[in-house]
């Protein structure tokens, strides 16, 4: 990414990379995986080289190195990645996540933004089963996103405004 600095100093400056997790996230990424019935929903944020969980419902890590994670594609796009089959796409089929734990099948991710517009991370989705989304499916996974970002911004703890 052109403006790679840039977007880790705009996560930085969130303060929120390794701090405790929070019933506000927890509550967001629990209501997710029950309405889309996934066996995952994270608020992953993507840092220099790995990407860390601030909340996560179905995993038990804390955090993924990012030359293996799909949240370092899906911020290079413009609003979120869909992958309906990992294993019919070239970018992931051969990925360790994948191939092994956590066995990822599916994968939907929503760009977060930081308040200055940088990309950095996303709300997503893991299934293990091929998973096709709906417009309205997609218009809510983006509806979660917003309300993450605004979570994010709202707590001066955070670097919110």
């Amino acid at each position: 990414m052109s403006n790679e600095a840039e977007r880790i100093e705009a996560l930085r400056k969130l303060n929120i990379l390794d701090t405790p997790p929070e019933a506000r996230f927890d509550v967001i990424t629990h209501q997710a995986q029950q309405e889309f019935a996934c066996k995952t929903c994270l608020i992953s944020l993507v840092a220099e080289d790995r990407q860390w969980f601030k909340s996560r419902q179905g995993l038990t890590v804390n955090e993924t190195p990012r030359n293996v994670s799909f949240c370092t594609y899906a911020i290079a796009e413009e609003e979120y990645l869909i992958v309906p089959d990992t294993h019919a796409d070239f970018r992931f089929k051969n990925n360790k996540l994948v191939r092994g734990e956590p066995f990822i099948r599916s994968y939907a991710g929503m760009i977060l933004h930081s308040p200055d517009g940088y990309e950095i991370g996303t709300f997503c989705l893991i299934h293990d089963e091929v998973k096709h989304y709906s417009e309205a499916q997609i218009k809510r996974l983006k509806q979660y996103a917003r309300i993450v970002e605004l979570e994010m911004i709202a707590n001066p703890e955070f670097g919110g405004r």
